[in-house]
C-alpha cells in the first residue's frame, strides 16, 4: 500500500466477553462482542461519525470485568449478529462511505497488535470466516506515535491515555461506553500528529500474512533464539498448516513450522515454530493453552539451536526435492522394498496427479542405499494431496499403505535419521544411570513415587514439597523420570531411609499441591522402582516389562542378585543375567558410575539434598574379581576402518593378539583383558 495514496485511516477497535486491556486482550480466547471503527480522513484532517455493533458470540457468557466495563447484558448479546454478519456491515460502510471503488485508499489503525493479531484473525480462523484484504495491514498507533515523539514512554508502556495526556488531550468522552470513548481518543491522538509541528506521516503499515509459506532450512543458517517456541500437546495427525492455523495473525518465518518425530520416526505431539521476529515469538506465548479443536496446547520458548536439530539439513537431494515451493507433501509408509517409482505413480493414478512426475517422488534409504520403505511425494495443490489421502491403506503389491501429511521439516529429519543410522539396527542411545545404592532386602517399600509433577519442577521443589519429610531421603535418593525426548514427564522417584517415613510421606503429602497442581504421592519399593527406571511401567494392572526386553527372555533377578560393574561393558542378554553376590560385599567401585542402554524412560542424572553429601568411599576397598577377558562393542565405524585403526584407538589399554578382533559387515568387535579403566556405554 503506497503511502502517497492513502486517503484514510479507519480506527478499528474490538472487546471481548472476557479480558481486555493492555496485554491482555486474547489471552483467554474469549470471543469479540462488540466492534466500534471510525474513519479519520488525512487528505482533510477531520474525523467522521463513530460507528459500534454488538456481536453475539457462540457462547453466551460474559465475564465480570467486560460487563463493569462495557455495560453489557446477556440480553444484549442474544439479539445481536454473528460476527460474519459485523464484519460484512464492516465492509460495507467501508465500499459505500469511502469510495472505494473510486480509488480511493485506507488502512486500518490499531491500538496495539492485539485486537487484530491475537482476536480477530484467530477468531475467524477457527469459525472459518474469510477476511476481506484490508484486514491484512494495519497501522499500529502506539508504534506510530513512539516514531513521532521518541522521548514518550516505553512502547510496552504506552496507552491511549499516556498519549493523550503526553499531547495535552482530553480523555473523558462523556458516559460512553467503553470502546465508543477510546476509538475517540485515538481519533484525536491522529489528528494530533498528522498536523503541524508534528506532520506525521503514515507510512510502514504492519502486515499479516495471507498464509504460512513452506520451504527449507539449513544446518549452517543462523536463527535468533528468540523467534522460536515449542508446541506441545499437537493432535498426531497435524500438519504444519495446522500449526499455522492455530498462530494465525502472526508472521511465521518461511518453512518456520517443524514438527518433531520420535525415536520410531512418528509424529510425537511436539512442534517447533520459528516466527519472524520476538515480538511474534512474545505474543505467540501468549496463547500458551489455547486449543487446537479439544486439545489445549502449550507453548514455551525454544532455541535456534532446537530447531535446527529438527529442520536443518545438508543433503542436496532433499533440498532439490524440497525447492519445489507451495507443494503439498505427502508421507508413505510401508512400501515393498523393490518398488519404483512407476508403481508409485500408478498407485496414485491420474486423479491426483504427483509434481513432476517421478522427479516428485523421493524415496528414504539407508546409507548403503537400501530402501527403508518410506517415501515423499508432492502434490500441487491441496485438492490433489485430499485425493491422494483416500488412498490410505490401498494396497501396492501385497502390501497396504499408509499415507500422511508432512512438511518439509520432516523430510528433513527422516532423511537425516537414516543417513546416520547403523546398518544393523540397535536400540537407541538414551542413557540410564544406574546409581550405587545400599543393598535393601527385597519387598520392603522404602520408596515413594511421586506422579503429575510440574514439567518445570526442580529437586529444591521436590524437597519444598515432602516438608519434613525431606530429612529422610537418601543421599542420592531423587530420581527425576525423563521422557523419550530426555525431557521431564512428570514422575520422580524417591529413596526414603525407612520404610515407615515413606508411609508417613505418602500419607501426608498425596495430592498436595505443587505450582497450583495436584501431586499423587505412593508408596512402592526399590524393585519396583528400579522396574520402571529400566523402561518397564507400573499401573493399577501390576509390572509390565521394559520394551527393550523381549518376554520369553526376560526374567526379573532374584532379590539377592546384583548388577556387577563389569557388566556395563555388555549389551542386554548379560544384563539379564547378573551374577549374585554377597550383599555385605560391595559389588562396584563407589567412584563408578555405570550406565545401560534402553529405550523407555530415562531418569535424570541423580540429584541429592545440597545439605547431603555424596556416597562415602567404603572403608574396605571393594573387590572385583578380574575376568578372563571382556567384550566391547563398537558402533558407528567407518565403513574402510582397519584394524591398525582400532588399536590405535585403545591405544593405552591392554588388549588380546590381533587375532582377537572379528571384523563384521558394519562393526567390530574387541576382546580385551582385565581393562585399567570403566567404559561407560
Amino acid at each position: 500500500m503506497m503511502t502517497a495514496s492513502l486517503d484514510y485511516l479507519v480506527i478499528f477497535f474490538g472487546t471481548t466477553a472476557g479480558a481486555n486491556g493492555n496485554n491482555k486482550l486474547g489471552s483467554d480466547e474469549s470471543e469479540l462482542v462488540q466492534l466500534v471503527w471510525q474513519v479519520v480522513d488525512l487528505i482533510h484532517n477531520k474525523v467522521g461519525s463513530l460507528h459500534e455493533v454488538i456481536v453475539r458470540p457462540d457462547k453466551l457468557e460474559l465475564s465480570e470485568d467486560c460487563t463493569n466495563d462495557t455495560g453489557l447484558q446477556l440480553e444484549d448479546l442474544s439479539q445481536a449478529q454473528p460476527l460474519e454478519v459485523a464484519l460484512q456491515q464492516f465492509n460495507l460502510f467501508v465500499s459505500n462511505e469511502l469510495n472505494t471503488e473510486l480509488g480511493a485508499s485506507f488502512c486500518l489503525c490499531t491500538d496495539g497488535q492485539l485486537h487484530l493479531r491475537q482476536v480477530l484473525h484467530p477468531e475467524a480462523s477457527n469459525k472459518n470466516i474469510a477476511l476481506s484484504e484490508g484486514f491484512y495491514s494495519f497501522f499500529d498507533l502506539r508504534k506510530e506515535f513512539k516514531k513521532c515523539c521518541p522521548d514518550s514512554p516505553d512502547l510496552k508502556e504506552l496507552s491511549i491515555a499516556e498519549m493523550a495526556d503526553y499531547l495535552d488531550l482530553e480523555c473523558d468522552k462523556g458516559n460512553c461506553r467503553y470502546g465508543i470513548s477510546e476509538v475517540g481518543t485515538m481519533g484525536d491522538i491522529i489528528l494530533k500528529l498528522i498536523s503541524p509541528p508534528h506532520s506525521h506521516v503514515f507510512s510502514e503499515p504492519e502486515r499479516v500474512n495471507y498464509k504460512f509459506e513452506t520451504g527449507t532450512c539449513s544446518k549452517m543458517e543462523i536463527i535468533d533464539d528468540n523467534s522460536v517456541v515449542r508446541a506441545r500437546g499437537l493432535p498426531w495427525q497435524s500438519s504444519d498448516q495446522d500449526i499455522a492455523r492455530f498462530f494465525k495473525g502472526l508472521n511465521i518465518a518461511k518453512g518456520g513450522a517443524a514438527l518433531c518425530l520420535n525415536a520410531q520416526g512418528r509424529r510425537n505431539g511436539e512442534a517447533l515454530v520459528r516466527f519472524i521476529n520476538e515480538e511474534h515469538r512474545d505474543l505467540a506465548l501468549q496463547r500458551h493453552k489455547h486449543h487446537m479443536g479439544n486439545r489445549y496446547i502449550e507453548v514455551y520458548k525454544a532455541t535456534g539451536e532446537d530447531f535446527l536439530k529438527i529442520a536443518g539439513g545438508t543433503s542436496n537431494e532433499v533440498a532439490q526435492f524440497l525447492s519445489k515451493e507451495n507443494q503439498v507433501i505427502i508421507r508413505m509408509r510401508g512400501l515393498p522394498f523393490n518398488a519404483t517409482a512407476d508403481e508409485v505413480l500408478t498407485f496414485f493414478g491420474e486423479q491426483c496427479p504427483v509434481t513432476d512426475g517421478k522427479e516428485g517422488i523421493l524415496f528414504v534409504k539407508y546409507p548403503d542405499s537400501r530402501p527403508t520403505g518410506d517415501a515423499f511425494v508432492l502434490f500441487a495443490c491441496e485438492e490433489y494431496a485430499q485425493d491422494a489421502l483416500k488412498k490410505h491403506k490401498n494396497m501396492l503389491g501385497k502390501r497396504y499403505i499408509e499415507l500422511f501429511r508432512s512438511t518439509a521439516a520432516e523430510v528433513q529429519q527422516v532423511l537425516n535419521r537414516y543417513s546416520s543410522a547403523p546398518l544393523i539396527p540397535v536400540a537407541p542411545p538414551p542413557i540410564i544411570p544406574v546409581l550405587p545404592q545400599p543393598y535393601v532386602p527385597p519387598n520392603v517399600r522404602d520408596c515413594i513415587r511421586l506422579r503429575g509433577l510440574p514439567y518445570a519442577a526442580t529437586i529444591e521443589d521436590i524437597l519444598e514439597f515432602l516438608g519434613e519429610f525431606s530429612a529422610d531421603i537418601r543421599p542420592h535418593g531423587v530420581h527425576m523420570v525423563l521422557n523419550h525426548q530426555g525431557r521431564p514427564s512428570g514422575d520422580a522417584f524417591i529413596q526414603m531411609k525407612t520404610a515407615e517415613r515413606a508411609f508417613l510421606a505418602a500419607q501426608k503429602c498425596h495430592k498436595k499441591t505443587m505450582k497450583d497442581r495436584y501431586v499423587e504421592v505412593f508408596q512402592c519399593s526399590a524393585e519396583e522402582m528400579n522396574f520402571v527406571l529400566m523402561g518397564g511401567t507400573l499401573n493399577r494392572n501390576g509390572l509390565s516389562p521394559p520394551p527393550c526386553l523381549s518376554p520369553p527372555t526376560y526374567t526379573f533377578p532374584a532379590p539377592a542378585t546384583v548388577i556387577p560393574a563389569e557388566a556395563a561393558l555388555y549389551q542386554s542378554p548379560v544384563l539379564l543375567n547378573p551374577r549374585a553376590l554377597q550383599p555385605p560385599v560391595a559389588y562396584y567401585p563407589a567412584s563408578t558410575q555405570l550406565f545401560m542402554n534402553y529405550t523407555a524412560y530415562c531418569p535424570s542424572p541423580p540429584g541429592s539434598p545440597n545439605n547431603l553429601g555424596y556416597f562415602h568411599t567404603p572403608g574396605t576397598p571393594a573387590v572385583i574379581n578380574p575376568q578372563p577377558s571382556t567384550m566391547v562393542r563398537m558402533q558407528g565405524l567407518a565403513y574402510n576402518t582397519g584394524v591398525k585403526e582400532v588399536l590405535n584407538f585403545f591405544q593405552g589399554y591392554q588388549y588380546t593378539a590381533e587375532d582377537g578382533l572379528v571384523q563384521t559387515q558394519d562393526q567390530m568387535r574387541t576382546l580385551f583383558t582385565q581393562p585399567k579403566e570403566w567404559v561407560c556405554i
